[in-house]
């Protein structure tokens, strides 16, 4: 069993020992740790804050013991029940609340929960943050309200059709042209709720919905990360049912991942860089991903004439980066779309508006679409280490032996050849070196990974 404490919360395997595991417990004291914060920003002020929760079997449990908490910390809640993580970030902006938490664990199993925590502007809090609620919520130092504070639950409802509206609104989503090209598309909400929402956003865009695992049940189908391996089901479904494409989202609706209308995956990293592509072709501006994605995007960027720039891993650090570049769009390889005109999420509501707008607008097939973008294979690796090992003393060495290549260290080490890049990161919670390498087969990733493989062997 687990408990995992970061910047941004805390998430965990639901039962079991109190600090090995998010147990009720553990839940009060994140949650009075995240209030004292809030508290601390305003004076004298009744705060409110949303939560949203995806459909895990833990979600009522973990909910009742968040909003309880929050209430006995003198803060009123919106509870929207069943909420996407970014239908919970534009609730937040909308009701112009002083924070929010996201019941999820996102692509993990079932047995697993977590609190997302977002500020004001309904984005996750930053580094400085989040280590400030660590430690106060290692202090126990908590103190509550009298009866006459207790906060209230102010409002219960679901802000579903609110984001659904405000995605058929956008400006570069065009519901007519989906809409004459009469679509049929499988959506995989792996019986969480996605599985409610987008169905529903499809239908008001025309489309003809076949539902697989879309009841928000929380007994996950299968593995809820939308992977290749996860879905060969789901791929099949697609083939079976003469559909144009599948659509699949994670438990949470941050990341999307498509099927071509042959069962064969689109690929993660080739929704941001299709999506890039389309707007980019209506507008200039500059875009950004994190280190370990697709060098795709950067080649669509640069192809429209504008500027690509990585950031460190991490949505919170690609939307810093983004801010600093005013990019007009970005996100993470792992089919997380982050739209400014919406709001600094991921989004995978937008990312399906966003999509089928310029999937449709090509004329293509989804396997012959595919193959218009600059085509490059990933491989993910990793090498053990033994305890005393010192990581960074080896990415160092790294450094020195490839200085004249260019090179990326804000995140690890990136080292980018003409060939393809290799990205080297040191786990946070597992003595292990992570290595992504890409290129433009295979073979020639996998060849750039072990060149680098071995050279670490060298020097442990």
């Amino acid at each position: 069993m687990t408990l995992i404490k970061s910047i941004s919360g805390i998430r965990g395997t639901i039962g079991g020992a109190i600090g090995d595991n998010l147990t009720p417990l553990d839940l009060v004291k994140f949650i009075s740790a995240y209030s004292k914060w809030l508290n601390s920003t305003e004076e004298n002020k009744k705060l409110t804050v949303v939560v949203g929760r995806d459909a895990r079997i833990s979600g009522e449990m973990v909910n009742s013991i968040v909003v309880g908490t929050l209430m006995g910390c003198g803060i009123d809640v919106i509870d929207l029940g069943l909420a996407t993580t970014p239908t919970t970030e534009l609730a937040v902006q909308a009701y112009k609340a002083d924070g929010g938490v996201i019941l999820t664990a996102s692509h993990n199993p079932k047995q697993w929960n977590a609190l997302k925590l977002l500020n004001n502007k309904g984005e996750f809090i930053n580094d400085a943050i989040g280590k400030s609620i660590l430690e106060a919520a290692a202090t126990d130092n908590y103190s509550y309200c009298s009866v006459d504070e207790l906060g209230k639950v102010i409002c219960r409802e679901s802000f579903d059709k609110q984001h659904i509206d405000a995605t058929l609104n956008m400006r570069l989503i065009d519901v007519e042209a989906i809409k004459s090209r009469k679509l049929k598309v499988v959506v995989d909400g792996v019986n969480s709720v996605g599985g409610v929402v987008i169905p529903q956003l499809l239908s008001e865009m025309g489309v003809e919905v076949v539902e697989l695992n879309c009841e928000p049940s929380g007994e996950f189908a299968h593995n809820p990360e939308p992977l290749q391996e996860n879905l060969v089901e789901t791929c099949k479904a697609v083939v079976a049912n003469g559909a144009d494409m599948g659509i699949v989202v994670d438990p949470d609706v941050d990341r999307l991942a498509l099927i071509s209308e042959d069962g064969v995956m689109f690929g993660e990293e080739y929704t941001l860089v299709a999506i890039a592509d389309y707007i980019l072709g209506i507008e200039k501006g500059s875009t950004v991903s994190n280190l370990s994605s697709s060098r795709a995007l950067r080649d669509v960027t640069v192809k429209h004439g504008c500027t690509y720039t990585a950031s460190a891993v991490g949505e919170v650090n690609v939307v810093a980066e983004m801010k600093r570049t005013n990019a007009i769009v970005g996100g993470e390889g792992n089919g997380g779309i982050i739209y400014p005109e919406s709001h600094y999420g991921r989004d995978s509501l937008i990312g399906v508006g966003l999509f089928l707008t310029a999937f449709v607008k090509s004329e293509l097939k989804m396997s012959d679409y595919k193959k218009i973008f600059p085509q490059y294979v990933m491989s993910k690796n990793k090498v053990e280490l033994t305890e005393g090992i010192d990581v960074d003393k080896i990415l160092g060495a790294i450094i020195e032996e490839y200085k004249n290549e260019d090179i990326n260290a804000i995140d690890g080490v990136k080292i980018d050849f003409e060939e393809g890049w290799v990205h080297l990161r040191k786990s946070n919670t597992e003595p292990i070196i992570r290595i992504y390498s890409e290129s433009k087969s295979a073979e020639m990733a996998e060849d750039l990974a072990n060149t680098i493989i071995n050279k670490i062997k060298s020097l442990v």
